[in-house]
């Protein structure tokens, strides 16, 4: 199985040296006495952290987080988790000070600090921990210091592969991970468990672990997953992969389902034969960052589809930012198959591995407030890709449980793609998570969205706000990477969007931003205006095999515990909420509950007649209300439901939608422009009452204001908490040694030559 890592080499470890040197002091053990930290230094006696003076304080005074930051305290201006120190002088006030670290790992070092005491750890250890000093030194007196003692231990260097997979009964898999550590002893624990946060539960079987380590490369471990004999219904079981005294966790989804349909997203990362088929990496030979003349770091996408002129030329659809380098290209770039993330960064032309199969040829421009979709083409060579625009997965279950590749259905639009509705059920063939299905849950959405202007997102390009786009959401349904991904109807194949951003909200829900696919080929035609028109590539409509992982919204949000605030509030408001009952219009009880529109307050379920429609307060007394149509003898027996669905519900029409459109209009962009934690703004179907359309707005979780409202204009809102996108590719990363990187200019260079890390993004 392709590994997303192909080599995990690391340069030669130092030889010892003293502890004098650029990395300070070799720490070698930590012992606590007196409430001063007490470190072991290198023949030097022990070296004291005292996180007080008589001036001044340094908080923590004591911490313990791992490489990914995991159990770090604060976020930085670009949403990067770090651990925030602060000074505090005895007298009261922030204390005037310079930050400086020591010690750390003895090949990667101690990390940084900058000078509002945020610290980011190194990205890999050669050894199990490191202790790293961070020193306060007060400005005016630099004899005056205060430190803070910190261990490190190592995370995970990227997701595991896959992240996700299909299997079917007594199916098999390999899972595998990689811990930021190059020697050491430390492991890779893998178990079973039945949903993403829980530690046990499952079905199926683990095999041991078999892990290799050695000081030249990073620790890999792996372990076969096998499914039970039988399985009576569809579900996911999850392996979790945790490591011994730290608090990272990842997970493999694993979605077992009776029909024995087999899908491995690791496949759509691999190299493929010509013709190629579409859903599979790719992007641009040049999208990398160098330093000198080292490649540093990659990016990579998703060749989305097929798409023709007027004349019959072919050509590949994907997002500007994955094909055109977010406006940063040059028409003619040689687009490859796979994208450098899939080829340890190495360009074609430097090394083998990737196949030119398009020349960059147009792009709406991200700059331009004339365009509103994340769009690029480029000509397709002869015999690269599949004439027919077949994407991989997009067909029916073969003999041996796998999905055949398929073209999208345009027999029933023209080639012009549908517009999306309401709960329309979509999915998409991507290079990160495969083919997945998701539900729209969002329209006519405004978005903002910020652009980089290299892989490494270290220099900010622009942030545009798109208006009118489509919002999917599931468990698993992106990743960083499907970015140009074709998001079609499973019902007929046919094209509705583009996907472009996404990401992963607090209950660990993907939504996928997606420009609907008419609105992408009318941009082109006007970009390309010889050209007269586009069309997708494809054949007659037919049905896409759903693979859905669920949507842990409401279930997350019912999971959650009320704090005693909303408690008191829901109590308080109870009372009144008595007084709606009246069985001849169809209110038949009332009782405490939880909004999934708004999670972690209070709310107040209204029992209705399901037979009636009565007109119910959308709160009382500043409590939300959850509507949930129900029978007079299911109230009495007590089997009456306690959340709302929308299932079996028609869906909203399009008067009903109305009012919301309206609301969202006159104040999305007034709600974005005036606080930034407000990101995007759309039209939805509220989950407290499925009956009535909501503003879905999508708010940054590191800045939640006080108070949100339950209405906006007389329509209800429904709030997603989750981090603000950002359009990246799927990047990797070389850490910053000697001999780690590979040249660009260097070709034949040898593989073993070259460390590359997979970065978890946000966004696909």
């Amino acid at each position: 199985m392709k590994q997303i890592i192909k080599q995990q080499r690391l340069p030669d470890s130092p030889p010892a040296r003293p502890c004098v040197g650029k990395r300070g002091v070799k720490l070698l053990v930590a012992f606590l006495v007196s409430g001063a930290v007490l470190l072991a230094g290198c023949g030097a006696g022990p070296v004291t952290a005292t996180s007080a003076n008589a001036t001044f304080s340094v908080s923590p005074g004591l911490a313990s987080i791992d490489t990914n930051c995991t159990g770090c305290n604060a976020v930085n201006a670009h949403a990067v988790p770090v651990h925030q120190f602060s000074a505090t002088l005895i007298a009261s006030g922030a204390a005037p000070v310079d930050w400086t670290v020591s010690g750390g790992d003895p090949v990667s070092g101690p990390g940084k600090i900058n000078a509002q005491g945020q610290y980011t750890p190194p990205g890999y250890l050669s050894s199990d921990r490191a202790h790293v000093m961070v020193t306060a030194t007060l400005k005016s007196d630099p004899g005056v210091r205060a430190t803070s003692l910190l261990t490190l231990t190592p995370g995970f260097l990227q997701p595991l592969t896959p992240e996700n997979a299909a299997i079917g009964p007594n199916g098999s898999i390999s899972v595998s991970g990689y811990l930021a550590e190059a020697g050491g002893t430390n492991e890779i624990h893998f178990a079973l468990a039945n949903t993403a946060t829980g530690d046990s539960g499952g079905e199926g079987t683990l095999s041991a672990t078999n892990c290799q380590r050695t000081p030249h490369a990073f620790t890999t471990c792996s372990v076969t997953y096998t499914a039970p004999p039988t399985v009576s219904s569809t579900g996911v079981t999850y392996v979790v992969a945790t490591i011994a005294g730290s608090s990272a966790r990842i997970e493999t989804a694993v979605l077992l389902n009776s029909p024995g349909v087999t899908s491995n997203p690791t496949t759509h990362q691999d190299a493929i034969s010509a013709p190629a088929l579409l859903g599979s990496s790719g992007g641009n030979n040049n999208d990398f960052d160098e330093r000198g003349n080292t490649i540093v770091d990659c990016c990579g996408g998703t060749l989305g589809a097929l798409v023709q002129d007027a004349s019959g030329r072919q050509y590949l659809l994907s997002n500007n930012h994955v094909l055109a380098r977010s406006d940063h290209a040059t028409v003619g770039d040689t687009i490859v198959q796979p994208g450098l993330i899939d080829n340890n960064c190495t360009p074609n032309g430097d090394g083998a591995g990737t196949v030119p199969v398009a020349a960059l040829t147009a792009w709406l421009p991200l700059r331009s407030p004339q365009t509103n979709v994340d769009a690029a083409i480029a000509q397709v060579a002869s015999h690269t890709i599949d004439p027919g625009g077949s994407i991989l997965e997009l067909g029916a279950r073969q003999s041996d449980g796998s999905l055949a590749a398929a073209p999208p259905g345009t027999s029933s639009t023209g080639g012009k793609g549908e517009n999306a509705t309401l709960q329309l059920r979509v999915a998409k063939s991507g290079r990160t998570t495969g083919l997945t299905c998701g539900m729209v849950t969002a329209l006519d959405l405004d978005v903002s969205v910020d652009y980089y202007r290299d892989c490494a997102e270290t220099r900010p390009y622009l942030t545009k706000t798109f208006t009118n786009q489509i919002a999917v959401s599931g468990d698993r349904f992106g990743d960083a990477g499907d970015s140009g991904a074709l998001i079609v109807d499973t019902g007929t194949a046919e094209p509705v969007g583009l996907f472009f951003a996404g990401g992963i909200d607090a209950a660990g829900v993907s939504h996928g931003i997606a420009n609907p696919s008419p609105d992408v080929l009318n941009e082109l035609a006007t970009q390309m205006p010889g050209t007269a028109s586009f069309s997708f590539v494809g054949g007659a409509d037919h049905e896409v095999r759903c693979l859905s992982y669920g949507d842990s919204t409401t279930v997350s949000a019912q999971a959650r515990a009320l704090g005693s605030a909303e408690s008191s509030r829901q109590q308080a408001a109870f009372a009144a909420a008595r007084s709606l009952v009246n069985p001849s219009v169809g209110i038949l009880g009332v009782a405490p509950g939880k909004s999934s529109d708004e999670p972690g307050t209070a709310a107040l379920i209204v029992y209705v007649d399901e037979n009636l429609a009565p007109v119910v307060p959308v709160a009382v007394e500043g409590v939300r209300t959850i509507v949930i149509p129900a029978t007079a003898r299911s109230l009495a027996l007590g089997s009456a439901p306690s959340t709302a669905t929308a299932a079996g519900l028609p869906q909203l029409t399009a008067s009903a939608m109305a009012p919301a459109i309206a609301a969202k209009r006159e104040s999305a962009r007034k709600l974005m422009q005036q606080n930034p934690a407000f990101f995007a703004v759309g039209v939805g179907q509220s989950l407290d009452d499925p009956r009535e359309a909501a503003l879905v707005i999508y708010i940054d979780r590191e800045h939640i204001p006080a108070q949100l409202p339950s209405t906006m204009n007389g329509i209800r809102t429904r709030y997603v908490f989750m981090d603000r996108l950002h359009v990246t590719r799927s990047y990797a990363a070389s850490f910053p040694t000697p001999h780690h990187c590979l040249p660009h200019s260097a070709a034949g260079a040898s593989d073993s030559d070259v460390l590359f890390m997979p970065r978890g993004l946000h966004l696909p």
